[in-house]
């Protein structure tokens, strides 16, 4: 067996430690991107997915904390319950509620939201599309939706809808984002009663759900309500389309799924622990390399 040293990575006791935090990760492309990166700047750093229940939150932050490692991504289902275990939160965090990235940093856990910029950063490079006047609808009510919706309204939305399962989480998240953007129009709808006539004046839908990772539909949505300028966003980044996505192509919508999210939160967080900027493109490199056949 042939075995070229260059390709070896070294990881040694000098080697600083990051990763991700989440249940399920073993589909996180984020370890692909990030140590592309490090590799790119020749840092001494590693990334490395973590599984954690929820039951074992408080247990796995303490025990990553004690291992000192430089810091990790939170996803799924962690980004709000993480709060509490942490030592202080970025103003970014503190405006979603929601924390997706953790610093470690003179033993003190700092929380920050780097989801809300990353998806402004996509929006405008990938669908070309600012937040303004018309209505934006938005599916889900968890740590994802509250970050999206906080950089929202810091960008320029009036009008935001949040469409969701549990009417009373919806309605949490308006409450503690209302306080913050008092000149924001939001309010809420059960997913499974979304009338005809608020789909048709949505200018942009944002799935912030898993919903589309294994191949499930976002309830009874009629897709071809949406106006003809409308734009679809799935933060979904499953290798295969979601169906929230095929469908808008298929009604000549312009729609993404999350990668441009993920790289650009990604190269954020990449910035916070590194102190440094990742080249521009290795990230997204690294996961179009990954996806070709």
């Amino acid at each position: 067996m042939r075995c070229d040293a260059e390709e070896i990575r070294v990881v040694h006791g000098r080697t600083r430690v990051v990763g991700i935090i989440g249940h399920p990760v073993d589909h996180s492309l984020s370890p692909v991107m990030q140590n592309a990166a490090f590799a790119a700047c020749q840092l001494d750093y590693v990334y490395v997915p973590f599984a954690v229940t929820p039951d074992k939150l408080e247990q796995a932050v303490c025990g990553l904390k004690a291992l000192g490692m430089c810091g990790f991504n939170v996803t799924i289902p962690h980004k709000t319950a993480i709060i509490p275990f942490l030592d202080r939160l970025d103003e970014s965090a503190k405006s979603a509620g929601a924390v997706n990235t953790v610093h470690l940093q003179e033993n003190s856990l700092i929380g920050y939201n780097t989801d809300g910029d990353g998806l402004l950063d996509s929006l405008a490079l990938d669908l070309g599309y600012t937040p303004g006047a018309e209505q934006i609808m938005v599916i889900g009510a968890g740590g994802a939706a509250r970050g999206a919706i906080a950089a929202l309204c810091r960008s320029g939305a009036q009008k935001i809808l949040i469409c969701n399962r549990s009417l009373d989480n919806a309605r949490a998240v308006v409450r503690d984002l209302s306080a913050r953007f008092p000149d924001v129009c939001m309010d809420v709808v059960d997913q499974k009663l979304v009338r005809d006539e608020q789909v048709s004046s949505t200018r942009l839908l944002l799935n912030t759900t898993s919903l589309g990772m294994n191949g499930e539909r976002i309830g009874d949505m009629d897709l071809s309500r949406l106006p003809t300028h409308a734009n679809v966003y799935d933060m979904v980044y499953s290798r295969t389309v979601t169906p929230l996505i095929a469908d808008a192509v298929a009604l000549g919508l312009p729609a993404v799924n999350g990668l441009g999210m993920l790289v650009a939160q990604g190269e954020r967080a990449f910035t916070i622990w590194t102190g440094q900027k990742p080249p521009e493109g290795v990230m997204r490199w690294a996961l179009d390399r990954l996806q070709c056949p």
